[in-house]
């Protein structure tokens, strides 16, 4: 735990200085966009967020329950992502860049410390638990704005980029799943829309042994995918009628060629790779185009747990047919704000993306998003129609 907790740290302040070496340590030098926030706002949370439920022993992310002061004076004003509107992230008076590090750094020392000191049980190793997954995923989402306005990424992102695979499709026999995770001794950590882990049952089904790629998603293009209105749901009718868009966000025509912006350098589109930065509407219109369907969230995990050798997942979030929703019992862990406010408006997302940490991939995890989001690392596979 100690280790993977400074390396979090550590990952997380050299994504931070990829920022500052492009002059954007400071928020009024940061475009003020609703997908990012601004690189020195998320750091110091990051931080905060540690010090919260490990440090000041928070029974939740309730203002009221820190057991202590922050370091910081105006720690809370400045880093509770449930306090600060996202639009006023800009404007608030942070420190300045040294001044942030040295806190995340004096967090991480205190937070080290104390490990020392833990027993080795669940119950008090769940805060260390949050706050390293919190981090790893600001750590993805670091990427996600560097990709977005244009900026070099460290060297061990860009060297885990996306490998081609022969595309195959997969009979699975479906029967009942265990889906989500046991709340149980020794388990590890979850997050609470995993819970409660509950029986399901999974009809036959047949899917995509890997991700639609770039050349067939370019077929869907050319074939005027996005021009003809009868692929798109009601939905992603009303989205592409707000943008200029005739194919995936950064792809750009360049005479008989794709080619395709990936942190801020354009590059030829390799045909083989799979399609990314396409959004859930993109995707729905790309199945009905093709006569196919997305997977829903069981019966991606029923793959993702057969064990079948060829069906191969984790360089891509993947898309899926199923709404953010609650599992039964569900109960909302000490983090409030994590899920919650999010059912029934965003989308299921499973697997992991090269930017996502080894040690925080599952099979179980449940990521979400608004349906339109398309500067995430997201692709997506295709289930066929039964019968």
């Amino acid at each position: 735990m100690a280790e993977a907790l400074q390396h979090a740290r550590d990952y997380t302040l050299s994504l931070f200085d990829c920022f500052a070496a492009a002059g954007m340590d400071a928020p009024v030098r940061v475009p003020q966009l609703r997908i990012i926030n601004p690189p020195l706002w998320e750091l110091g949370h990051t931080a905060w967020f540690a010090e919260w439920f490990i440090l000041r022993e928070a029974a939740s992310s309730h203002p009221a329950d820190a057991q202590s002061p922050c370091l910081l004076t105006k720690g809370d004003d400045w880093f509770d992502s449930a306090r600060v509107p996202h639009r006023s992230r800009w404007t608030l008076d942070l420190p300045t860049s040294g001044g942030v590090k040295t806190y995340c750094y004096e967090v991480l020392d205190r937070v080290l410390d104390k490990l020392t000191r833990e027993a080795n049980t669940d119950e008090a190793l769940y805060p260390y638990r949050l706050a390293l997954a919190h981090e790893d995923m600001h750590g993805e989402a670091f990427h996600y704005t560097l990709q977005t306005l244009g900026l070099a990424a460290p060297r061990q992102a860009v060297e885990r980029e996306l490998a081609a695979y022969a595309p195959s499709e997969i009979a699975f026999p479906g029967g009942t799943l265990q889906l989500g995770s046991a709340a149980t001794p020794g388990g590890g950590f979850v997050f609470d829309n995993e819970r409660q882990a509950h029986a399901f049952h999974v009809a036959p089904f047949r899917m995509d042994s890997t991700l639609v790629s770039n050349a067939q998603y370019a077929d869907f293009v050319t074939d005027g995918g996005y021009q003809n209105r009868q692929f798109w749901s009601h939905a992603g009718a009303d989205w592409l009628m707000r943008q200029e868009r005739s194919a995936p966000r950064y792809w750009q025509r360049d005479g008989g060629q794709w080619r395709t912006v990936r942190f801020g350098k354009l590059t030829t589109l390799d045909g083989a790779e799979p399609v990314r930065h396409v959004n859930l509407y993109e995707a729905q219109a790309y199945c009905a185009w093709a006569g196919r369907r997305l997977p829903t969230e069981a019966e991606w995990e029923y793959a993702a747990l057969s064990g079948h050798p060829a069906f191969r997942w984790g360089q891509l979030w993947e898309w899926t047919a199923s709404p953010f929703e609650p599992y039964p019992q569900f109960h909302a862990d000490r983090y409030l704000e994590y899920s919650e406010p999010w059912f029934h408006t965003h989308q299921v997302l499973r697997g992991a993306s090269f930017a996502t940490p080894s040690r925080f991939g599952s099979a179980k995890f449940r990521n979400f998003y608004m349906p339109e989001r398309d500067d995430i690392f997201a692709g997506f596979r295709t289930c066929a129609w039964p019968g």
